[in-house]
């Protein structure tokens, strides 16, 4: 099954509602830390509501361990700077879709370890989308490919 990532997130709100989304759509999802909050903040606990305790979430340690916890599966960098569309991109069932910091992305060691980017289209002179909802809209795309049956 799809799974989400992020890397080391900055704003608990939206690692929050990330967590959030992944419990009620049956997804794991995986915190690498350091986070750039504490982990049971209020601010954390109110966005993501009673919905954290339903939620399969792994915390990982650092990078390294996350990336051997997934050998043998594709991980999926939503960044502003890939050329392939996420609606454009064949996601298969198995793939890790990865979102990095609010306020930095992700290093480029991180960048190049993954196995694909995409990107979601955007106006000139935007410069991103609130990561919470990036993560939806490419999970979302993700599993209507993979999980969810035609209608």
């Amino acid at each position: 099954m799809i799974e989400i990532a992020l890397y080391q997130p900055d704003i608990a709100q939206n690692a929050a509602t990330s967590v959030r989304l992944a419990a009620c759509l049956g997804l794991r999802i995986h915190i690498i830390e350091p986070a750039g909050f504490v982990w049971n903040t209020r601010d954390f606990r109110r966005a993501g509501m009673d919905y954290i305790d339903q939620a399969d979430i792994v915390r990982q340690p650092d990078w390294q361990t996350f990336l051997q916890t997934m050998t043998g599966r594709r991980l999926i960098l939503a960044t502003t700077q890939a050329d392939a569309r996420y609606t454009s991109f064949g996601f298969h069932a198995d793939d890790v879709i990865l979102v990095g910091r609010e306020s930095a992305g992700v290093p480029d060691d991180v960048r190049d370890a993954v196995d694909h980017h995409v990107s979601i289209p955007m106006q000139p002179g935007t410069r991103s989308l609130n990561v919470a909802v990036a993560t939806a809209m490419i999970t979302g795309e993700a599993l209507r490919q993979t999980a969810w049956p035609a209608v």
